[in-house]
């Protein structure tokens, strides 16, 4: 059967299990007998190739003139062409068709003339067109400090950041409570109603029992004391140093502390309704690829990126990656030991090829995590040029490390999560866990701040404003980072954490971690529902 168009040739190419670039599709079509010359192609182009490019077409193609080689047209799979599609355990399948065409016409009236964009624009959806109108798509970024560091490590820049906390989590305090800073409270006269709201600076149990915490604000200190038998000392068990509280108590005769009544977070409001998407639209929220390490699931990548090419997933329009896209250099001990790829930007060129195999039609979003070859200090700004042009395939939007993303009137706060494991390490196990990650996230939502304890394991980075504040309540929050998958609501807020896709290694073995890997969550935008894919 002739190929005429760039729409049958991506077919073919789907079939055969390969992607191409669009100017390698148009080049094939442009050809005096585009079978000849695709069949050409197929039958030189390595098995471990991901992605067939316009110099790999050039390449072959005068490879073939100048030998003179004589190949017919053949409806068989090309000799050395990779194995087609394999369907994963979610039912996605390799058969796929071009939308928009009627199915019972035969290729030969498919075929489209190879100036048009249309056909082109096939090969980055595998061969199909998504249920969505690309012109209905809409997608901002707020929150991204990417260029607009002012830190210098000096003590001022440590100041400005705690007072710029304050500033902003006291204004979603204020209205419960009525507050006064910690020096007006020690003139008042013992007995009298206080409420202060401040930073916590100390927790510490007495001999008796009962729980001091020490609050801080721009005034000064001030001791609130839990008594053990009040029936809110559970939340102390919650507290973070430096998270942002406010507390109302009784002063002591003394005016020397004063006795708590209630205390309160700056939280979601109850009232929090998200917002949803005007129609059915899904994005897929996945984090930590790891590429360049040992145990990087290449498999359950590509059936990932290959049931995205199918009608199973005409409704995911974006791709939101939560950090780590590569396994990194030096990040804990003897990891050299458990590289596949040992050089850095190699790992980044590896990940673009990969990345390359996933629908060029989708919408993709991605933000660097511990792994990734970016400043440790939270936040972290998004990668450098160099990185970005190596991770150039389906011109992704790369924003820092935590990021809003507004999709469709819904906003997702990403944030890759390593503050998740303090969260983890502070709090009782029936609070936070590894094995429920999103529960950590929801003391996050509930401090409405990604990372509220500094001096920790989590390094903080001193900025003029604390760009780690939840300012506004998200639809969706999105972290990945302990390599555990988990999601539920939060007040409506659905908290998602991704997994990832590499297998135990031998470090994760020893600190007895077992990773929940390659899973894709899908959310349905005008919903919030969650559907789990498997690929491993």
């Amino acid at each position: 059967m002739p190929l005429e168009g760039p729409a049958r040739i991506v077919q073919q190419l789907t079939a055969h299990g390969y992607n191409a670039e669009r100017e390698a599709v148009t080049l094939l079509a442009s050809r005096p007998n585009p079978d000849q010359a695709l069949d050409i192609v197929l039958e030189n182009t390595p098995d471990e190739t991901l992605v067939i490019g316009a110099n790999d077409v050039e390449r072959v193609l005068d490879e073939d003139s100048a030998s003179t080689r004589d190949v017919s047209p053949s409806s068989e799979p090309a000799a050395g062409a990779s194995a087609s599609v394999q369907a994963t355990d979610t039912g996605g399948g390799a058969e796929i068709d071009t939308a928009g065409q009627d199915p019972t016409t035969s290729p030969g009236e498919r075929a489209t003339d190879p100036s048009d964009e249309a056909a082109v624009d096939a090969v980055e959806t595998g061969g199909f067109e998504r249920a969505g109108d690309r012109s209905q798509r809409d997608i901002a970024v707020r929150g991204d400090m990417t260029g607009e560091s002012t830190g210098t490590g000096e003590y001022r820049d440590f100041i400005a950041v705690f007072r710029d906390r304050l500033d902003k989590l006291s204004s979603k305090l204020s209205g419960r409570v009525n507050h006064r800073p910690a020096s007006s409270i020690e003139s008042m006269p013992g007995g009298s109603d206080v409420a202060m709201i401040g930073l916590v600076n100390d927790i510490r149990s007495t001999a008796s029992g009962h729980w001091l915490v020490e609050l801080e604000d721009t005034t000064g200190t001030f001791p609130f004391l839990v008594m053990k038998d009040r029936e809110y000392v559970d939340l102390v068990d919650e507290l973070l140093r430096d998270e942002v509280i406010a507390m109302e108590g009784t002063l002591a005769d003394d005016s020397g502390i004063a006795f708590v009544d209630s205390m309160y977070s700056p939280d979601v409001p109850r009232t929090h309704e998200p917002k949803t998407a005007d129609r059915h639209v899904e994005a897929a929220l996945i984090s930590d690829v790891h590429v360049g390490s040992e145990e990087f699931m290449a498999d359950a990548w590509n059936d990932f990126a290959d049931w995205l090419h199918t009608e199973e997933a005409q409704h995911v329009e974006y791709l939101c990656i939560a950090g780590d896209m590569v396994e990194g250099v030096g990040v804990y001990p003897n990891q050299d030991e458990e590289l596949d790829i040992i050089d850095i930007y190699e790992q980044y060129e590896a990940f673009n090829e990969y990345l390359k195999r996933v629908p060029g039609d989708l919408d993709i979003v991605m933000i660097p995590g511990n792994h990734d070859a970016v400043r440790l200090a939270e936040p972290q700004p998004g990668f450098n040029e160099e990185l970005r042009s190596i991770m150039s395939a389906h011109d992704p939007q790369i924003v820092s490390n935590p990021s809003t993303v507004e999709i469709e009137g819904v906003s997702i706060l990403m944030y890759h999560g390593v503050s998740l494991d303090e969260v983890i390490a502070e709090l009782p196990s029936e609070k936070a866990s590894y094995d429920e990650p999103h529960k950590a996230m929801y003391q996050l939502l509930k401090k409405r701040h990604v990372a509220p304890q500094f001096g920790g394991h989590t390094r903080l980075a001193p900025e003029e404003k604390d760009h780690l504040v939840m300012e506004s309540v998200p639809d969706i929050f999105h972290t990945g980072h302990v390599h555990k998958l988990g999601f539920g609501k939060y007040h409506d807020v659905l908290a998602i954490n991704s997994g990832c896709w590499q297998a135990q290694t031998d470090f994760q073995k020893s600190v007895n971690i077992d990773p929940d890997s390659g899973f894709a969550p899908i959310v349905d935008l005008s919903t919030l529902d969650v559907t789990v894919r498997k690929f491993s």
